[in-house]
């Protein structure tokens, strides 16, 4: 066994004992799944360029038909798509048809599947999963891929400080692309509409079949998703004949380097609510007569984390898996600096020195991050309001081996305690809002070696393996629901700035990345199915 498996299996064996049935399917994409060690695997069996599939004709007309492709997102980034904006709710259908129609002008066989109403708001009806298979009809003699994206958005506003237009595509001299949505993910899902095109164009035989999933509620916490994907995996059904599974809903770690992925922290997204007053009060009336809520508010939230960003939740690090030595070692060699970070986050506000630390505290280690207030006041201006009830909001990113069930019961008792030391007359309570576990896969497997040869085909390098800080839920559902690897294949860069003011993709990682997703199917067709 080598020596860098071992060290990761034993971390590894709690997570495998207490594994889901429907995951044991997959038991040995488990515990390979944390390590590196799988990553030589992938270049020793790397293509020579004699046995590379022949791509030209394919490139060519990707490069031909950039302009119109650029065009199809500037189309889709003006559809304001946001899921958690009930009156947006038409637009995001609206996304969700363009797609459909998009697709089905190519002869797709697409379907807007309903998932019934939206939980909490049953005057809502979730946007509908858009499905495909492309061809339309399946080639027994083909591996077959299935692919999943999202067209909904975050919330953006010209206000919150944006440049330009949030729904209005801007492209500046060096190629960004500015828009709420650019790389977030419609310019990776339309990329896949854009493999099919310059498939088409080019006259090359399109070279697996294609399965694709595309939903409309990811940034509101896929309602819906997680049921509709299990049953349609089931013998029968849509996805039953998927080989493999590759999502396009992440980023490189840089901006020059291209990577896969193969790990995603989980989130656990909580609320602490704090009520007293009846009604909002005057603070020139009832200051220093009245308990206030967002006192024991603001004083609960500041005990959940330090400057530093060390959880001060006690038992919290005893669910993380432990790091050895030689796990550490694997970090040294992946193409990052403190200066990619510095430039993601536009400030030298970094809490480590070093890549290593910086690395391990995104990826390895649990985050407690506090993200808002409900009920308080936040316009531009003063307002002497005392509010009668106020719901502050914050996240963990869990890493393995940390069970969400665990996480919960570690937050409330905190959370408790901590309001109960204020002997405060308001009351309290915390609740989980949704949560995601993380999620870990093989890179020990023809699709990974496939998207590897795609990249240095492409990007002329061999891509770093990376995890991730970031949650994506829909992944660990796909792996449980059809038994078969996931692949994370990014197309955006780590100053894309998915979530925030001035979202953007830039036109390279758009044309070179729709390259990059017809390459990988090319290759997964000619990798042998260990």
């Amino acid at each position: 066994m080598s020596r860098f498996l071992r060290p990761v299996l034993s971390l590894l064996r709690p997570q495998i004992s207490s594994t889901p049935p429907l995951s044991r399917i997959n038991s040995q994409i488990v515990r390979l799944s944390s390590t590196k060690a799988a990553w030589p695997y992938i270049y020793r069996t790397q293509a020579s360029p004699s046995m590379a599939p022949n791509l030209d004709s394919y490139f060519k007309t990707v490069d031909s038909s950039a302009d119109s492709f650029v065009d199809r997102l500037r189309q889709a980034v003006a559809i304001p798509s946001i899921s958690a904006d009930e009156e947006r709710r038409q637009d995001v259908v609206k996304m969700g048809m363009f797609l459909k129609s998009q697709l089905e002008g190519l002869g797709a066989h697409m379907e807007a599947r309903l998932l019934g109403k939206q939980p909490g708001k049953e005057h809502l009806e979730l946007p509908p999963a858009i499905v495909g298979r492309y061809p339309a009809k399946k080639d027994e003699s083909k591996k077959t891929i299935l692919v999943y994206g999202h067209y909904d958005v975050q919330p953006a506003e010209l206000s919150d400080g944006w440049n330009t237009e949030p729904f209005k595509l801007t492209e500046d001299s060096k190629g960004r692309m500015y828009g709420r949505g650019s790389t977030d993910d419609k310019g990776p899902v339309l990329g896949w509409v854009n493999v099919i095109e310059a498939h088409q164009k080019a006259g090359v035989e399109f070279p697996v079949n294609l399965l694709m999933c595309f939903e409309g509620m990811e940034e509101y916490g896929s309602e819906g998703l997680d049921d509709f994907i299990m049953a349609e995996c089931k013998p029968g059904k849509f996805f039953a004949d998927a080989d493999a599974c590759c999502i396009s809903d992440n980023y490189w770690l840089g901006t020059e380097k291209p990577c896969l992925t193969y790990g995603l922290r989980g989130c656990s997204y909580y609320s602490i609510e704090i009520s007293g007053p009846g009604q909002d009060l005057h603070s020139g009336v009832y200051g220093g007569t009245a308990q206030e809520p967002m006192t024991d508010l603001v004083r609960v939230m500041g005990s959940l984390v330090d400057t530093n960003g060390k959880i001060q939740i006690p038992g919290l690090y005893d669910l993380v898996a432990p790091l050895t030595d030689e796990e550490k070692s694997l970090y040294k060699d992946i193409a990052f600096t403190m200066d990619n970070l510095y430039e993601s986050i536009g400030s030298q506000t970094g809490i480590f020195p070093d890549k290593e630390s910086t690395l391990m505290g995104r990826w390895r280690y649990p985050s407690l991050s506090i993200h808002g207030v409900e009920g308080a006041f936040s316009a531009p201006g003063a307002k002497t309001v005392i509010p009668a009830k106020v719901v502050g909001k914050f996240s963990i990113r869990t890493v393995p081996n940390m069970e969400p069930d665990d996480v919960d019961k570690l937050v409330y008792k905190y959370v408790q305690d901590q309001f109960n030391k204020l002997n405060s007359k308001n009351t309290m309570k915390c609740y989980l809002q949704h949560s995601g576990k993380w999620w870990v896969a093989s890179p020990d497997h023809w699709n990974f070696t496939a998207a590897a040869k795609a990249v240095e085909n492409v990007w002329n390098t061999k891509p770093d393996l990376t995890r991730e800080g970031g949650s994506i839920p829909v992944t660990l559902t796909f792996e449980q629901a059809t038994g078969k690897n996931v692949l994370l294949l990014p197309m955006g860069s780590s100053t894309d700035a998915a979530h925030s003011i001035n979202e953007k993709l830039d036109r390279r990682n758009y044309i070179e990345g729709t390259k990059l997703l017809g390459a990988y199917l090319h290759y997964v067709a000619e990798e042998p199915a260990k």
